[in-house]
């Protein structure tokens, strides 16, 4: 997996914020950073994951340490010149949030950070949109895909951000991805990849180019869908939201658990916070199982539940990573 590695700093106002003012807020620095979120939540369902980035020379052993806690394998390139990327994220009352954001060391990935042979092994390749956004980092994501193509391994796509596609030509993230054996889309996302309102009609029309879509819908729950099948949809699970930063990151992790270990979740104890990641071991993971032709029907929805359960454990927390593992147990 490779992505972005940031320092989230978490801002929970007291109450109504008022422009020009000075406002009472709980501030909190926490680890984060979609595609390290993403790996953190694989690890903590038990999936074997290498991670790739870049990140500033200070902190590089705390990120290190941080994906460790949860058996993520972090090779994490060192910046001498740039910080670790920043994101101020400002939590409403409801758990929504809005995002301020320095990329920073992110920008500066370069090929030799993300060597070919952290594929050898690999039962998949895993990629969020921030990597293709930017010239220099998408020639490192763009070498991948092609060195995975190359080797007949499944990948997988999260575009990761609407306003950061919409800055991109029309047609260029699809036709960069095209092939992905699952992208997962939100509504807004999915919106500027197809230009259309409805979400039935956008999973239909992005299944033309993706394995599965896993279209997000946050509390609408969401839709799956292959070129072959019509659109299911899938309810979310109830939950009390704190923070909705991650939930899409560990309903990534949650779909692609289920669909590597050939199992649905459902008796994987994935309830709130106290989510286990009891029963997926990443022994013996094959990509098969993520095609649309693999992993179809009643294998579809149930991947589907099992990702809402984890979105929802995601939003009861504050930040984007899992509860912090206990010692001795999963993940």
């Amino acid at each position: 997996m490779v992505g972005d590695v940031i320092n989230d700093v978490l801002v929970e106002p007291a109450g109504a914020v008022v422009a020009g003012a000075d406002n009472a807020a709980s501030v909190r620095a926490r680890p984060g950073g979609s595609a390290a979120n993403q790996a953190a939540w694989m690890g903590y369902l038990g999936l074997d994951v290498v991670f790739a980035g870049r990140v500033g020379r200070l902190d590089a052993e705390f990120h290190r340490l941080e994906l460790a806690r949860f058996g993520v394998s972090a090779r994490l390139a060192v910046d001498d010149s740039l910080a670790t990327g920043s994101i101020v994220v400002l939590v409403e009352a409801d758990g929504e949030r809005t995002m301020i954001t320095d990329r920073a060391a992110n920008l500066r990935l370069v090929a030799s950070d993300v060597p070919s042979a952290l594929l050898d092994e690999a039962a998949l390749l895993h990629l969020t949109g921030y990597t293709l956004f930017e010239a220099g980092t998408r020639q490192v994501a763009l070498g991948l895909i092609e060195e995975a193509r190359r080797r007949a391994i499944p990948f997988t796509v999260d575009p990761g951000s609407a306003a950061f596609l919409a800055r991109l030509p029309p047609g260029d993230f699809i036709r960069w991805t095209e092939g992905a054996a699952v992208c997962f889309p939100n509504r807004d996302e999915a919106a500027t990849l197809t230009a259309g309102p409805d979400p039935a009609a956008m999973a239909a029309s992005l299944a033309r180019c993706y394995g599965v879509v896993a279209l997000k819908l946050g509390p609408d729950g969401g839709l799956v869908a292959t070129r072959d099948s019509r659109p299911l949809r899938f309810p979310a699970v109830a939950s009390v939201p704190r923070d909705t930063t991650g939930a899409g990151d560990a309903f990534c992790a949650g779909f692609l658990a289920a669909g590597l270990s050939g199992a649905g979740l459902s008796g994987a104890g994935l309830s709130g916070a106290g989510l286990s990641g009891a029963g997926l071991s990443g022994a013996g993971l094959s990509g098969a199982g993520l095609s649309g032709a693999g992993l179809s029907g009643a294998g579809l929805t149930s991947a589907a539940l099992a990702a809402s359960r984890a979105a929802a454990a995601a939003v009861s927390l504050l930040g984007g990573r899992p509860p912090v593992p206990v010692a001795g147990s999963p993940g």
